[in-house]
């Protein structure tokens, strides 16, 4: 396993203003490097879920990033968005899949547990998702992740980790220290002080500085 370099996943905000929040997720997208997107609108109807993925997307894969469906794999399939991301309580990774095709993106949240993560990637995940790691305001976490899971996987996997939970700039050190491929985050860049875009810059500051390093690798 080589260096890795952290990347940032951006995730909505639960409810959003249209206009306003396309305005911030472009401030957001000039800000740096955002690997992608996620549009988590729990409560929203599907009206909505597909106003918003209409106005959201472009702006998203115009920027270079992957825009993807919280738990909704057939609106994903629908509004041919790169993916979609489910929960433990949410369809299968079966179901997900089929619904997606072979060519999306599948993510899949594992919680703090080393066993559900083994059996996402088994199974053909794309990506694991482990936490949360901090409090977070957003969402009641389900459990508390530790920073030597997330070390643990990198070293002994291919398939890439997301650190998700409470993450800001000021947290965000020991998560890419200890081996995530993304840090995904919400309230940390939309209720940053200095607005998104400096928000972004920010946590990719962090990314280049605490960059994780391979112990076996040698330069």
């Amino acid at each position: 396993m080589s260096d890795v370099r952290c990347r940032l996943y951006l995730i909505s905000p639960p409810a959003i203003d249209l206009d306003r929040f396309s305005d911030d997720l472009r401030a957001a997208l000039s800000g740096g490097d955002v690997a992608c997107f996620q549009l988590r609108l729990k409560d929203a109807s599907d009206a909505d879920l597909r106003a918003a993925a209409t106005r959201l997307m472009p702006l998203v894969q115009d920027a270079g990033g992957a825009f993807i469906v919280n738990d909704r794999a057939d609106l994903a399939a629908e509004l041919s968005a790169d993916g979609v991301h489910i929960g433990q309580d949410d369809m299968s990774y079966d179901t997900a899949r089929r619904l997606v095709g072979a060519d999306a993106i599948v993510g899949v949240t594992c919680h703090d547990s080393r066993h559900l993560a083994m059996e996402a990637a088994e199974a053909g995940a794309d990506y694991v998702a482990f936490g949360a790691f901090f409090a977070t305001a957003t969402k009641t976490p389900k459990t508390r992740a530790t920073v030597d899971l997330l070390t643990w996987w990198q070293q002994l996997f291919e398939i890439p980790c997301v650190a998700i939970g409470g993450i800001t700039v000021e947290t965000c050190p020991p998560l890419i220290e200890a081996g995530a491929d993304f840090i995904a985050v919400s309230a940390g860049i939309w209720g940053h002080p200095q607005g998104p875009q400096r928000a972004v810059a920010a946590f990719n500051e962090m990314c280049e500085r605490h960059a994780y390093v391979d112990p076996s690798h040698k330069p």
